[in-house]
């Protein structure tokens, strides 16, 4: 009984939370709300983990509106092929339709699908035949990883390289591959560190995660250079 109290505190809480947002929140923002009524214009398609710790947009700091967000176990993208269905379709939407102009993937700290990749039996893997199915998505990451010479394989090793392998699959998805040779779309890969707040930025040049001032001041290059050429 006291579990199913327990339970029932949360929806209460929730509900709580309805009640302030439509006394207090949605009032102060009532001409945002307006605006985004009849459609949508985001920029930027987030692909991100379910965990429930991951809050794009507070850590974007981005209003209703700004982000198009796909979240799934892992952060995984499949392959174009391999499992169409709703990641799939939701990438093709926010390309073709949505017409965004920045996919960004982002990681995370202690990723529970990246624990259960190092090690199954710890994660009662066996016991989720689902998530085992969709885990198969992230299988080369970890394949790398044991072929490198870095040193054993940590979790945050293993998101990191996983953003890069979601990242090359995105590539082979159509909508994505024409946007990048329209140059109409940019591809980033993000790691989070939950304990620090720290955002790191995949450079795709070295493969490496730089901090966000360089990625910054890289990205203000490279729009000089345009500039400088048009």
């Amino acid at each position: 009984m006291a579990t199913t109290n327990t339970a029932r505190d949360t929806l209460i809480d929730l509900l709580h939370g309805v009640e302030r947002f439509n006394t207090e929140v949605f009032p102060q923002n009532r001409e945002l709300f307006a605006s985004l009524a009849n459609s949508q214009s985001p920029d930027t398609l987030f692909i991100a983990c379910a965990d429930s710790r991951v809050n794009p947009s507070m850590i974007t700091q981005t209003r209703p509106g700004d982000l198009f967000v796909l979240r799934n176990i892992g952060n995984i993208v499949p392959a174009y092929g391999e499992m169409l269905g709703g990641v799939s379709s939701a990438i093709e939407y926010a390309v073709s339709a949505l017409r965004v102009s920045h996919i960004i993937v982002c990681g995370h700290s202690n990723c529970g699908a990246m624990k259960a990749l190092l090690d199954p039996e710890a994660s009662n893997l066996n016991k989720m035949p689902t998530v085992a199915s969709w885990l198969r998505n992230a299988e080369a990451a970890r394949a790398v990883l044991e072929a490198s010479d870095a040193g054993p394989a940590t979790v945050r090793s293993l998101s990191e390289q996983n953003v890069q392998l979601q990242i090359a699959h995105l590539r082979t998805h159509p909508a994505v591959a024409a946007g990048l040779a329209r140059g109409t779309l940019t591809l980033q890969g993000w790691f989070y560190d939950i304990a620090s707040g720290e955002v790191v930025v995949l450079d795709e040049t070295s493969r490496t995660f730089i901090h966000v001032d360089e990625a910054i001041a890289k990205l203000r290059a490279q729009q000089a250079d345009s500039a400088s050429t048009a």
